[in-house]
C-alpha cells in the first residue's frame, strides 16, 4: 500500500515502525517527521492542520490510506476532505474528533450511551469553578475543555493549585470539574470502522513527571504492555477487554453512529478500575503516546489490515488482532524544564549504542538534524523501547539502552514498570 502517516512525534514514529516490520512492501510517507522518522522513510513538509494542503498531498502523492497520528489535525479536519475524494483515512471526521476535542461533548455521548464514568460539571466562570471545587471536595480534578497536549488536566488536594489551574484555562474557554475517580489507570485502543471495534492489548502509562507519580502532569513519561495484575482481577486480559468492549466501546461508537458522526480510526479508551467497577477517564480519538509504542511491537496481526478495515468499514467478521506473550517497557527521556518551557536545540548522542542493544530500539518524538548534530527540538525528545521473555528483562534492557544516551539537562523516571517486576 502506499501509506501516508501524518505527525512527527514517538507515536508516529512507533507505527512506521510496525508497518515497516511488516515486509510487506508499503510505500511510506510522513509529514512532516522528524530525524528518527526520516532515517526509515521519506518525510515530506506541508501544514498538517491544514486539510486542503493535506488533501492536495494526499493526491499528489496517490495514496492507498492516509493514517492522522495527532489529535490537533483530527479536530481541524483533515479527515473530512480526503473522505469526500474516496481516500480511505484512519482517523475520525471533525464532528467525531470531538470526542477528544471537546470533553463536555465526550461526557454527553457517555451520558447518552450509558457508559460508565465520573461525575462532572462545566463551568465558565472562576466563581462557578470554586463552587464545584468545594462541591466535590478533595481531591480535585480540573480539566481544560479542549485540547491541552495532555496538560490540560490537574488531580490536586491544594485547593488553590486547583483554583489557579481553573482559572488559567478558563482564559482559553471552559473547564470541568470532575467527581475523583480512585483506583488503577489502564490504556485500551480499539480499531472503530463506525459501527464495531476490535481490541489491542492493555497497557499503563505514567503520567506525572517524576518518580512515585509526583511531580506535574506530563503527555506521559513512560508506559509497559501488557498488564498481568488484571487476570487477578478480571480473570483474564480477554475477560476485562469484553467487558471494555460492551460497557464502554461499542455503546459510544454505536451513539456516536446514531448522531451521524460515525466514528472511524483509533478509539482511545482512558480508563481507571475503581471499587465499584471500570470507568471513563478520558476518550481521545488518536493512538496514546506513550502507549503505542509499548502496544504496537507486541502486534502479529498487520496494522496496516486493522487501520485500512477500519477506515473502509470492514472489521465485522474478522478475529480479535493477536499479540506476542512479550513484555515490553518504553521510558521517556525529555528536555530540561519539561513540562514548562523545555529547553531545547541541546545535542543528543548515544542512539546508535542504545539501538545496537539486543531487545531495545529508540523512537524519536522531538529530533532534528543541525549541521550535522541531532538535537532536540522540544520536550519529551525520545522514548527508549525494551522488549523481553519477562518485564524483568524489558525494563532492563530499557534503562541499559536509555544509559547509552546523553542529553545535558535531560531527566527520566527511574520506575517505570518498577512495580510490575514486583
Amino acid at each position: 500500500m502506499k501509506i501516508l502517516v501524518l505527525g512527527s512525534g514517538a507515536r508516529e514514529h512507533a507505527i512506521v515502525t510496525a508497518l515497516l516490520a511488516e515486509n510487506a512492501d508499503h510505500e511510506i510517507t510522513v509529514a512532516p517527521g522528524n530525524a528518527g522518522i526520516a532515517h526509515d522513510v521519506p518525510c515530506v513538509t506541508t501544514d498538517i492542520l491544514d486539510p486542503e494542503a493535506v488533501a492536495f498531498l494526499a493526491e499528489g502523492l496517490d495514496v492507498d490510506l492516509v493514517v492522522v497520528g495527532p489529535e490537533a489535525p483530527l479536530v481541524a479536519g483533515v479527515a473530512d476532505p480526503l473522505r469526500e475524494m474516496g481516500v480511505p483515512v484512519f482517523g475520525p471526521n471533525q464532528a467525531a474528533a470531538a470526542l477528544e476535542g471537546s470533553k463536555t461533548f465526550a461526557k454527553r455521548i457517555m451520558d447518552e450511551a450509558g457508559v460508565p464514568t465520573g461525575r462532572a460539571i462545566k463551568v465558565s466562570t472562576l466563581l462557578d469553578a470554586e463552587t464545584a471545587l468545594d462541591d466535590y471536595g478533595a481531591p480535585y480534578v480540573i480539566k481544560a475543555d479542549g485540547l491541552a497536549a495532555g496538560k490540560g488536566v490537574l488531580v490536586t488536594h491544594d485547593r488553590d493549585a486547583a483554583v489557579a489551574h481553573a482559572s488559567h484555562y478558563l482564559t482559553q474557554g471552559s473547564v470541568l470539574i470532575e467527581e475523583f475517580l480512585d483506583g488503577q489507570e489502564v490504556s485500551l485502543f480499539m480499531f472503530a470502522d463506525g459501527h464495531d471495534v476490535l481490541p489491542l492489548s492493555p497497557a499503563q502509562d505514567f503520567k506525572r513527571l517524576k518518580d512515585n507519580d509526583e511531580g506535574p502532569n506530563t503527555g506521559g513519561m513512560g508506559a509497559y504492555s501488557p498488564l498481568p495484575w488484571l487476570t487477578d482481577q478480571f480473570g483474564s486480559e480477554e475477560a476485562f477487554v469484553t467487558e471494555v468492549i460492551e460497557t464502554i466501546a461499542l455503546p459510544t461508537v454505536r451513539q456516536l453512529e446514531a448522531e451521524g458522526t460515525p466514528f472511524q480510526g483509533l478509539l482511545y479508551c482512558g480508563l481507571i478500575l475503581t471499587s465499584k467497577g471500570i470507568r471513563v477517564i478520558e476518550f481521545n480519538a488518536r493512538f496514546g503516546d506513550p502507549e503505542t509504542q509499548v502496544v504496537l511491537p507486541r502486534l502479529k496481526t498487520p496494522l496496516s489490515d486493522l487501520m485500512l478495515a477500519s477506515a473502509e468499514g470492514t472489521l465485522a467478521g474478522r478475529e480479535r488482532p493477536e499479540f506476542s506473550d512479550e513484555a515490553v517497557v518504553t521510558v521517556v527521556l525529555a528536555s530540561e524544564n519539561y513540562p514548562e518551557t523545555p529547553v531545547t536545540g541541546r545535542v543528543l548522542i548515544g542512539i546508535d549504542d542504545a539501538n545496537s542493544i539486543e531487545g531495545v530500539h529508540v523512537t524519536h518524538a522531538a529530533t532534528a538534524v543541525t549541521d550535522s548534530d541531532l538535537i532536540a527540538t522540544g520536550g519529551r525528545v525520545l522514548s527508549v523501547v525494551g522488549r523481553g521473555a519477562d518485564f524483568a528483562e524489558a525494563r532492563s534492557r530499557a534503562y541499559e539502552g536509555l544509559a547509552k544516551i546523553q542529553l545535558e539537562g535531560g531527566q527520566y523516571r527511574t520506575d517505570i514498570a518498577k512495580k510490575v517486576v514486583k
